[in-house]
């Protein structure tokens, strides 16, 4: 009896996660990135009414064994200039993500709830970079324009195009920064 209950709620789960994912390549684009179901990126607009409208960003979703019953893990791949995102990582920084996810929620309220809110209201005061929040509080107008920079420089359309690992890496060095760490490495010294 014990294992036709195990089976029923496994049958049931599974159905429910056909479901969601169903939506979500239906809604969204996604991208596999392993050949399991627990990894994969998913791509996110900007909301319209957010300085981040226009914008296009590749996130992350990586799904515990224990899902749905536990968050997912979700992370911007492309930078972002946001008080509750780390500019490095791209971790996330939602109360529901973190601290009060329940098995009612799905990833379609990730994508069409939780960050289009994180965008389109950020907190300031529980910042994961420290820069933007601070910025946000003394110079909003700054702000606006650095969130803008960031958008055109790392998040248009055509940014995604490209590989993940080059859209999100740093800014490449000068051809003298580049001689110069070249030469560094080697051992060299160049004389005066």
């Amino acid at each position: 009896m014990f294992v036709l209950l195990i089976l029923t709620s496994l049958f049931f789960l599974l159905v429910f996660w056909v479901f969601i994912f169903d939506r979500m390549m239906s809604d969204y684009k996604v991208e596999m990135t392993n050949d399991g179901m627990q990894e994969f990126c998913v791509l996110l607009n900007g909301p319209n009414e957010s300085q981040y409208h226009g914008g296009v960003w590749r996130i992350r979703v990586e799904l515990p064994d224990a899902y749905p019953y536990k968050a997912p893990s979700i992370s911007f791949v492309n930078k972002i200039f946001h008080p509750n995102i780390d500019e490095m990582s791209g971790s996330v920084c939602v109360d529901v993500l973190n601290e009060t996810w329940s098995p009612m929620f799905d990833l379609v309220n990730v994508f069409e709830v939780f960050l289009p809110q994180l965008l389109l209201y950020p907190n300031p005061s529980s910042p994961l970079n420290g820069e933007a929040a601070a910025l946000m509080m003394r110079d909003r107008a700054a702000y606006e324009q650095r969130v803008k920079e960031f958008c055109e420089k790392y998040a248009l359309p055509e940014h995604i195009q490209a590989a993940p690992e080059e859209s999100s890496s740093d800014e490449e060095l000068s051809e003298d920064e580049y001689n110069s760490s070249d030469e560094a490495v080697a051992g060299m010294q160049t004389d005066p």
